[in-house]
């Protein structure tokens, strides 16, 4: 194969992994040396709360990207460069350092990532140096989806459709670097650091060892085979929280520790042979690249509403407000299901799918509170943050996104309860306060008898708070909120 360049640099991001990397295959086969840098983005990094999962999980994640690079080149200086700078400096700056004539790196779609690329595009073309992106963390982008009048679909099984229609053996190869590994180059001495630790970057240490969340490539292949051996019965399982139903994979797929390649031909595999749970699974990995084409097609969602009506709603607003948010995001609501998975997400920055539409419903829907602030809370909390399924997932629950739940569906937190933790186990592992309510009152323990509350040991207003709002006189409420978007044109509810 011929090489374009002499020298080339691959940017590490949302792609910490060796395995099926399409932009370090890209760089290999385009350059005869390839340096190897990854940037803890000070742009990124300012706003987030000292100790992060996420940069955690990031950190050790680079080490063994360090040591793969190392251990595919076969020799010990051929790693990773790491450094500490805002990326719109330090990659032009790097590149002239070590002399490199193009950049490589693999896409990003949010708006942020997209302004800073354009900066360093820009930076790198005055010093003569091109930079290059291409495909990596979904299968199909922007625009590559369409309708037949050749406009971005805005409902998703008919966007879900022509992708099941659209993806081909072609779209799944894995990009194999190994046969090109000769060409990664040693670390000039001076960048032959190891990976630096947290708190050379100003973070402190994080639980993240402690919740046993397996990082790096390693770590997802390990959540993959092991989820591989239950995917059959993900669609049975996949909506009970004290189930082990779901692959556990959202922060590697966030940090591109796994390949989306990889897991779909896998998923397609197993659906042809017959599997109801791969179906729904793979589904679940479409509506992924759905709500990446959403933000790429439709970025006013980022700041606004999907459908421009729902903006006219009047939100809570206030001290009032600020209260009602407090107790959501403290898990103080009076609902167990509720304040159980505010607790799971506040102790480990994972929270099971159907939690996150029960509690999102709940803050919107019961609460009265912009989903905005909601939106807000989780980017900040969860592991698997992405900005994409973020924002589509709280738009869902508002009903302003694209295929959103209608607004007059609301979920009640106490049947949701009933249904999909039957036994009140996830409950108990979360609010043990509550452990020995029996499985019918753990659902609602206001509405218990007495006698079982003294028996279980349980003072409401003490050990547990009483409900903040009334469901019912809250499910009226939206409703009239929800009233200016009638004309929008969707059914009378049903009451």
């Amino acid at each position: 194969m011929t090489q374009n360049f002499d020298t080339g640099l691959m940017w590490f991001r949302r792609d910490l992994r060796v395995a099926d990397n399409a932009a370090l295959h890209l760089a290999l086969s385009q350059c005869s040396r390839v340096h190897c840098v990854f940037v803890f983005d000070e742009a990124i990094l300012a706003p987030l709360p000292r100790a992060d999962r996420r940069v955690a999980f990031i950190r050790e994640s680079l080490a063994e990207l360090d040591a793969a690079l190392r251990q595919l080149k076969r020799k010990a200086g051929a790693g990773l460069i790491v450094c500490h700078a805002l990326a719109s400096d330090a990659l032009p700056r790097l590149a002239a350092q070590l002399k490199v004539q193009a950049v490589f790196a693999a896409r990003d779609y949010e708006p942020q990532a997209l302004a800073r690329d354009e900066t360093v595009r820009h930076a790198l073309a005055q010093a003569g140096c091109a930079f290059f992106t291409c495909k990596d963390q979904v299968i199909f982008e922007g625009r590559d989806i369409l309708t037949l009048s050749g406009t971005p679909y805005g409902v998703f099984t008919p966007y879900k459709n022509n992708w099941l229609k659209r993806v081909n053996p072609q779209d799944l190869v894995p990009c194999d670097s190994a046969p090109l590994a000769q060409r990664l180059s040693e670390r000039p001495p001076e960048f032959q650091r190891p990976v630096p630790s947290l708190a050379d970057i100003g973070f402190a240490p994080t639980n993240l060892a402690s919740l046993k969340i397996p990082t790096g490539e390693r770590g997802g292949q390990t959540l993959f085979e092991a989820f591989f051996e239950r995917m059959d019965d993900y669609h049975a399982t996949r909506d009970f929280p004290a189930v082990k139903g779901p692959s556990y994979l959202g922060v590697h797929l966030r940090f591109g520790t796994v390949s989306i390649r990889q897991l779909v031909r896998i998923a397609l595999q197993r659906q042809a042979a017959g599997s109801a749970g791969a179906a729904v699974w793979l589904s679940e990995l479409v509506w992924r690249d759905f709500y990446f084409a959403i933000l790429a097609n439709f970025p006013h969602v980022a700041q606004q509403a999907f459908k421009p009506e729902y903006d006219a709603i009047e939100w809570e607003s206030g001290s009032h407000a600020e209260t009602l948010f407090a107790a959501w995001c403290e898990g103080r609501t009076g609902y167990p299901l509720v304040d159980a998975a505010m607790a799971q997400i506040n102790q480990t920055g994972y929270m099971h799918n159907r939690l996150r539409m029960v509690a999102g419903s709940f803050l919107v829907k019961d609460l009265g509170i912009d989903w905005r602030w909601g939106e807000r809370y989780f980017a900040e909390k969860l592991n698997d943050f992405d900005l994409s399924a973020n924002n589509g997932g709280w738009q869902w629950v508002a009903s302003s996104g694209c295929d959103a739940q209608p607004y007059f569906r609301i979920f009640n937190p106490v049947s949701q309860s009933e249904k999909f933790d039957p036994q009140g186990k996830f409950i108990r592992r979360y609010l043990p306060q509550l452990a020995s309510l029996s499985d019918k009152a753990i659902h609602a323990p206001w509405a218990a008898k007495p006698l079982e509350l003294q028996m279980a040991g349980v003072t409401l207003g003490r050990d547990y708070p009483q409900p903040i709002v009334a469901h019912d006189e809250a499910r009226a409420k939206t409703l009239q909120r929800y009233a200016v978007v009638k004309k929008s044109g969707q059914p009378a509810p049903q009451i």
